[in-house]
């Protein structure tokens, strides 16, 4: 893939997570040559300004999800009930899109609190029972509606042709 391809696949994808959508958007190509680009809003219309993945060829951008419940509002429990519900939400936007844990190659981990990593990594480590995806984290000095824990995926997708 060419560098400019990349990042701009790289920006589109951190554009976002919201509430879910049924509508899948029709494909749309940026330019002759280029890879489809479908975002998709499996939820509904967005509450808030990024899509929850954005698709370019067989690329899945997912973007960052926190612990919170189908309310809107983060799950009780600490670090680990907030790292079961990230996944769980980042679960469920694969499905819905067309794709699936084991498709998942690279996550990005953003944490409130580092000493919390070992708790965080036992509930992420359960998710991926075959191979685990490449990775990155990092401390933040704050998340989203105060989450202690938020987590992007790129994952592949097949394209019907």
């Amino acid at each position: 893939m060419k560098p400019f391809r990349t990042a701009v696949v790289w920006i589109a994808g951190l554009a976002g997570c919201g509430p879910p959508d049924t509508a899948k958007p029709p494909r749309s190509s940026t330019a002759e040559g280029s890879p489809a680009i479908a975002f998709h809003t499996p939820y509904g219309p967005p509450k808030y300004p990024f899509s929850p993945a954005v698709q370019v060829g067989d690329l899945l951008f997912l973007a960052g999800q926190i612990g919170t419940d189908s309310t809107g509002k983060l799950v009780a429990g600490g670090i680990k009930a907030e790292a079961r519900q990230t996944m769980e939400n980042i679960g469920d936007v694969l499905q819905r899109v067309g794709s699936s844990w084991d498709k998942v190659v690279k996550c990005t981990v953003m944490m409130a609190d580092m000493a919390e990593w070992p708790a965080m990594n036992e509930i992420y480590a359960s998710y991926f029972p075959r191979q685990f995806p490449a990775r990155s984290a990092f401390g933040t000095n704050g998340l989203a509606l105060g989450a202690r824990v938020e987590i992007e995926c790129v994952a592949v997708v097949v394209v019907s042709r």
